[in-house]
């Protein structure tokens, strides 16, 4: 029986020991592997909402207005007589819509702003980063808040509005990696060969700046969600009767003291979904973030 070559085992030896480490991730990480289960649960219940949905979360029954929880509605009812199961179901729906796609928006608006910063110079730099920093000055909530008052109320304004308050992390963010790149020496080499400054920048600067955006990506959607969810508890968010929980946890605050089912099954719902999101962002960053890496 012939034995393996020293260049085969070499070679597979690494191999090995990466298969390990990826299959390893989960039991390395048991609260990501917990948090990444709840976040995919809440996922799927968004999906398939009127499929698991017991009810239709706008179909109001007077006859049924502040029900405990039961048999017929597990979570209870609202004034309305609205099953608080099916609406947080929904608002399941609605939380992950306007908290993933105002993440890209925000994330897309700060890539342009700090590939511009990161690589012009000059007086369009200073210019760029007074922007950054106006930006980063205020809240994102007071930033939203301001962006809701220009837009006016509705799902796709909190989405356009909460995506605008986030560009400023973002854009910090993607020119800080810049800086670091535009100095690297592969940077020059490229440069020196005579290779076109737009092909630099989308060969070697880009790919460098889009993964650590991605991370960033996943730990922001929470704040996104966090921050519709109280532009709705203000009543300057999605409007009645949408099945959003910041709008849900607002209406059942007048009725807490002898029906708290109402605004306390949509908080629960969207505290348990930031905590899952949280978690999962922070494991995804200290696992595949290249700066925490080289540090460890």
């Amino acid at each position: 029986m012939s034995l393996p070559s020293s260049d085969a085992a070499t070679t597979a030896l690494p191999r090995a020991k990466a298969s390990r480490g990826r299959r390893s991730m989960f039991l390395r990480r048991p609260f990501f592997t917990v948090a990444l289960i709840v976040a995919a649960a809440y996922v799927l219940a968004a999906t398939f909402a009127p499929h698991v949905a017991p009810f239709d979360p706008v179909k109001q029954d007077f006859m049924a207005m502040m029900q405990g929880p039961s048999l017929t509605h597990p979570l209870g009812t609202d004034s309305y007589g609205q099953d608080i199961l099916s609406r947080v179901i929904y608002g399941a729906r609605y939380a992950l819509i306007i908290g993933i796609f105002s993440v890209l928006i925000g994330a897309a608006g700060g890539l342009v702003i700090g590939l511009a910063a990161g690589l012009s110079g000059g007086w369009l730099e200073w210019a760029l980063m007074r922007l950054i920093d106006s930006i980063l000055a205020l809240p994102s909530l007071i930033l939203a808040v301001a962006f809701i008052a220009i837009l006016g109320q509705g799902v796709d304004k909190v989405v356009v509005a909460v995506g605008l308050s986030m560009i400023g992390p973002f854009a910090r963010t993607v020119r800080a990696d810049v800086m670091q790149v535009r100095v690297q020496l592969f940077i020059e080499a490229a440069q020196l060969m005579s290779i076109p400054y737009l092909r630099v920048v989308w060969r070697h600067v880009l790919p460098n700046v889009i993964f650590p955006l991605a991370v960033q990506v996943t730990i922001r959607v929470s704040e996104a969600i966090l921050v519709s969810s109280s532009l709705s508890f203000l009543g300057i968010g999605v409007t009645p009767p949408t099945p959003d929980w910041g709008l849900m946890i607002a209406e059942g605050r007048d009725f807490v003291s002898f029906a708290p089912w109402m605004s306390a099954m949509p908080g629960f719902a969207l505290a348990l979904l930031l905590i899952a999101l949280s978690i999962v962002g922070d494991g995804i960053r200290e696992e595949f973030d290249p700066k925490l890496r080289r540090g460890a």
